[in-house]
């Protein structure tokens, strides 16, 4: 049976490149020169015959591979179909940052006084202008807040003006993915982006009192809360059970939290809560835990020519926010990352279709040609966004040559050790000399990064399935990773 499924699987590799020598051979040159030669796609035995295992049909699967140091294409397979590549669009976004502005980049989220200070009372209006830090959380807010206390503000007797004018804002429908708009991944991007505007709940069941205790994290000033009933049988799905309400009011809960469950915490989007009004919430609080008052309303506004700079807060640097995006698949940073591109490429309030142009400008520099490329927020959390698994080998070739290379390469998840690979190929001689970034979707599944084989050779790796049943493909993807390591 085994030397007749290996037959099979020749047979399917021969004729899988004989279709695809057809499919190319008219697009070779007549006469190609001694400098340019054609290559002809290529698929190694122990993959072909994985991919008759996972039952997946050919069409749905694309890989690339190439040798680093010559540029050699050591295996390709529906190398120039555009794909939806999940996650690993990612790298395409993060790269692209790195080089347009520079490792060492930084937002700044600056603090306005627009009236006199007399003692430690502002007399006006207090003014915070967001540039969209993806990684403004709530210890960040806390020291930014301190420097303010520091320069004397303690009464503000004007309103607070948020200035979130660097990004457009446009509606932003958190159901649109998946149904899920609870869901922490589908926070929309915002130019005083705050925590990732996500909260969460701590629920504990009290027997005795017949209650449910409810806490939020962050606190937030003046909130209502009103706790789910306290209901009896099986724990089963509690989240669907409660049916929460989190709006700029309160929060409030249509159905029960049985006591089965016990203590739990839910990280969740209060999509029916504004950024703004995040912001606000968390804001009043914390300003007042630090001693001091907000008289005034909180509206959107920007700092008058009369306005003084009185302090500002500098997110780490692009080098560290892109090792969050990719070792963890972030997608809301990663929405930041591509609008902080068109705003600093076009110097006007940012969308995505011009960090979209920014992508592209920067690829036709380098000299990659994309025209199947579709980036609809630069996360990869779309259902259309689109790339060839040879574009996106392509990409990370070129940047292995840029000066950016270490730091790009450390963003991505070592395979085997850490980031969204720490569970897979735990135990196989490519643990530790692979950096790969995943993708994963309900139709797809996705890797693309760098593999670093036994023979001292590196090597350009991508592999995208796009399929009702892409779950079936990571044996497949583990394996070409292996083979790579072990026959590159």
């Amino acid at each position: 049976m085994r030397i007749l499924r290996r037959l099979q699987a020749t047979l399917i590799l021969f004729a899988l490149s004989c279709a695809l020598f057809a499919q190319n051979a008219s697009e070779l040159p007549e006469s190609p020169t001694p400098s340019v030669l054609p290559v002809l796609p290529l698929l190694p035995v122990p993959i072909a015959d994985a991919i008759q295992r996972s039952g997946l049909p050919p069409e749905s699967v694309g890989l690339y591979v190439q040798e680093l140091a010559t540029g050699k294409v050591v295996a390709a397979f529906h190398e120039d179909a555009p794909f939806n590549p999940a996650s690993t669009m990612k790298l395409v976004t993060s790269n692209a940052a790195l080089e347009l502005l520079g490792p060492t980049f930084t937002w700044k989220t600056q603090a306005f006084a627009d009236g006199a200070q007399q003692g430690d009372v502002l007399r006006g209006d207090l003014v915070i202008r967001g540039s969209g830090d993806p990684k403004l959380v709530l210890e960040s807010l806390w020291l930014f807040l301190r420097k303010l206390r520091a320069r004397g503000i303690r009464d503000i007797q004007g309103n607070l003006l948020l200035d979130r004018s660097a990004f457009e804002e446009v509606p932003e429908d958190a159901s649109a993915f998946d149904g899920d708009p609870l869901k922490p991944y589908n926070v929309g991007p915002d130019a005083l982006l705050l925590n990732y505007k996500a909260l969460a709940l701590r629920l504990v069941p009290d027997e005795a009192r017949h209650r449910v205790d409810v806490s939020i994290d962050p606190p937030l000033q003046h909130y209502g809360l009103q706790p789910p009933r306290l209901v009896k049988g099986e724990c089963g799905d509690w989240k669907a059970r409660l049916q929460p309400m989190l709006d700029g009011d309160g929060a409030r809960f249509g159905g029960g939290y049985p006591l089965s469950c016990g203590e739990k915490a839910w990280y969740i989007h209060p999509w029916q809560m504004s950024h703004a009004r995040y912001f606000e919430l968390v804001f009043r609080r914390m300003w007042a835990d630090m001693g001091g008052q907000l008289r005034g309303e909180v509206r959107p506004g920007a700092p008058s020519p009369q306005a003084r700079l009185v302090t500002e807060w500098e997110s780490a640097p692009l080098s560290e926010i892109i090792r969050d995006i990719n070792k963890y698949s972030n997608n809301v940073m990663a929405r930041q990352l591509l609008l902080t591109l068109a705003y600093k490429a076009y110097a006007m309030p940012a969308n995505t279709a011009r960090g979209a142009a920014a992508v592209r400008a920067w690829l036709t520099a380098k000299g990659i040609q994309a025209p199947e490329l579709v980036i609809e927020n630069g996360s990869g959390l779309s259902r259309v966004e689109r790339i060839a698994p040879a574009t996106l080998g392509r990409i990370l070739a070129a940047s292995f040559q840029a000066p950016t290379m270490p730091e790009f390469m450390s963003s991505m998840p070592l395979v085997g050790y850490d980031g969204t690979m720490r569970s897979r190929l735990k135990d196989q001689s490519v643990a530790g000399r692979a950096h790969v970034k995943t993708g994963m979707l309900n139709d797809v599944r996705a890797v693309a990064g760098y593999v670093l084989a036994a023979s001292g050779k590196r090597y350009v790796v991508t592999c995208l399935v796009n399929h009702p049943e892409a779950g079936r493909a990571v044996e497949m993807q583990d394996l070409l990773l292996q083979w790579v390591y072990l026959n590159g």
